[in-house]
């Protein structure tokens, strides 16, 4: 393609008229700059165009220019159309901006192999939209909520308009950093809102006094300009986020965008899985005094379990919460399970399916994890219980549909009246509901499932039973989470083997069973050394 260097100038003559070539000044070599123009191919509806640009002090550097735009020109092959008016539009692009510089050689070749954008430069922000555009082809909706909630709050406000290859890990830390600062005003403006919530209160009784109404309602107004309450991005919010981020960089680095993650560097505090603890007397004791759970898991005694059960053996839900107390069923895996994947003669049931929700709405997928979805071994007792809850479904249908009500034959073991999905918030709001009522030390619904673990304790188990028994992945998360819980389980085990054992008491309720190595004499003078 033709292409030149050349000098010119802009002067004009006394008409406005750009003199251009015809400068008679341009006969001396300090006049005017040197310009290049290059021949561009044809834009894709075939009209021409041409790179061209000026300023250049010497011929030397304006061939220099005009040796690159052909060298970029080169890189197609001869036969391939598409790519040449690719590198011709990239030019174009660059041609408009006087100040932008050359695209670099290697880097453009290597774009147009991959078959990546040679006229932008990726940003952040770009990089998430095609990453999430992916990840909604294939992802499961609760998953993919989790990943544009981080995209949407943090990722795209911190770190969209960084260039992608220019993305660092003081970027990323600067993120972290920042959402550190941000849960700090947080704290404070809830303690302020917490003080300023009692300020608007009447604590003296009866109707308040003019004047005082006058104060309240000025308490109040100021509170209502306050920020709401707000949780805080803890530890493990800020390890998803990350988590998130180090993903769409990883895909990133599979489409050959990058080749380094720098979130895989950044330094977050590490989170520590919450220990299971007993509800002990003493913890009983503290919680009824203060308030306050010991621990985020917290697990029922086996007679504090028998108390619960026997008081939701009378609610049509009683199966579901004797499943998961028994053999560590996770909610949604619970209210997801099929009358076909239960055997009465085997004693098994498999987990095959689960129901979470997102936002409110039901939904339907695989377990949690691959290891999630297994057999899991029932006792006699729970297969009675189930049976029981079978012939109450039953005749459940058979009401409804004498009745001339809908009946949804949806197979589910655990359904509503109807037999649609169980809604899992509904079991849920059940077992707050019973343990409120029965003044229980209080523990979560999932916290049912862990006490299974306490029960594999009791019957005489160890971590690797428990592995086995919840499906956990590996013996390291079964043992964060409940080593703590089987200590404790294990003392009280042993002061109760202790107790057992019949003990002949002399002298008064009082006297101590093991008496002193010094005995006090009879006159009451001090003990005298041997």
């Amino acid at each position: 393609m033709k292409g030149s260097t050349y000098r010119r100038c802009y002067c004009r003559d006394e008409n406005g008229k750009a003199l251009n070539k015809s400068c008679p000044q341009l006969s001396s070599r300090r006049h005017g700059v040197w310009a290049v123009r290059q021949e561009l191919p044809n834009r894709q509806d075939g009209t021409r165009r041409s790179f061209s640009r000026s300023g250049y002090d010497t011929a030397k550097d304006a061939q220099a220019d005009l040796d690159k735009v052909r060298a970029l020109l080169d890189l197609p092959d001869g036969d391939d159309t598409e790519a040449q008016v690719l590198v011709g539009d990239l030019l174009e692009t660059v041609s408009k901006n006087k100040k932008a510089p050359l695209p670099d050689l290697a880097e453009t070749r290597r774009r147009l192999v991959r078959g990546q954008k040679l006229t932008a430069t990726m940003t952040v922000g770009d990089l998430l939209d095609e990453w999430l555009d992916v990840k909604r082809k294939s992802r499961e909706k609760t998953t993919l909520n989790g990943y544009e909630s981080h995209v949407r709050v943090h990722l795209r406000p911190a770190l969209a308009d960084y260039r992608l290859d220019r993305l660092g890990v003081g970027h990323c830390q600067q993120m972290f950093d920042a959402i550190d600062d941000h849960n700090e005003t947080i704290a404070v403006e809830n303690a302020e809102r917490r003080e300023q919530v009692e300020r608007c209160k009447w604590v003296k009784g009866g109707r308040p006094p003019t004047a005082e109404r006058e104060r309240l309602d000025a308490e109040k107004a100021k509170l209502a300009s306050m920020p709401p309450y707000r949780r805080v991005t803890g530890p493990a919010s800020k390890q998803a986020i990350r988590r998130t981020l180090r993903t769409a960089l990883n895909f990133a680095i599979g489409r050959e965008y990058v080749t380094y993650n720098p979130a895989k560097y950044v330094e977050l505090t590490a989170t520590k899985r919450p220990a299971g603890l007993l509800w002990t007397d003493e913890r009983v004791a503290r919680w009824h005094a203060t308030g306050e759970r010991p621990s985020a898991v917290m697990v029922w005694t086996p007679e504090q379990l028998g108390q619960f059960l026997d008081a939701a053996e009378s609610d049509r839900l009683y199966a579901v919460f004797h499943v998961i107390a028994h053999h560590g069923l996770r909610r949604a895996e619970a209210v997801g399970m099929d009358w076909e994947h239960v055997s009465f003669e085997a004693k098994q049931i498999l987990v095959a399916k689960s129901i979470t929700v997102d936002g409110w709405t039901p939904i339907e997928k695989a377990p949690k994890t691959d290891g999630s979805a297994d057999t899991v071994q029932i006792d006699g007792g729970t297969v009675d219980v189930l049976k029981a809850h079978r012939a109450r479904q039953l005749e459940e249908r058979t009401a409804r549909l004498e009745a001339g009500l809908p009946w949804t034959d949806t197979g589910k073991v655990f359904a509503d009246e109807s037999g649609e999905w169980l809604h899992p918030e509904v079991v849920s709001e059940t077992f707050r509901a019973i343990v409120a009522e029965e003044d229980l030390p209080p523990i979560n619904l999932r916290d049912l499932r862990h006490g299974a673990a306490a029960l594999i304790k009791a019957a005489g188990g160890d971590l690797h039973d428990a592995k086995v028994k919840l499906r956990h992945s590996t013996i390291t998360l079964t043992s964060d989470t409940y080593l703590t819980l089987f200590r404790d389980y294990e003392d009280a085990l042993t002061e109760k083997a202790a107790a057992v054992v019949p003990r002949a008491r002399k002298g008064s309720a009082d006297t101590p069973a093991h008496a002193p190595l010094t005995q006090e004499s009879g006159n009451g003078d001090a003990p005298q050394p041997v």
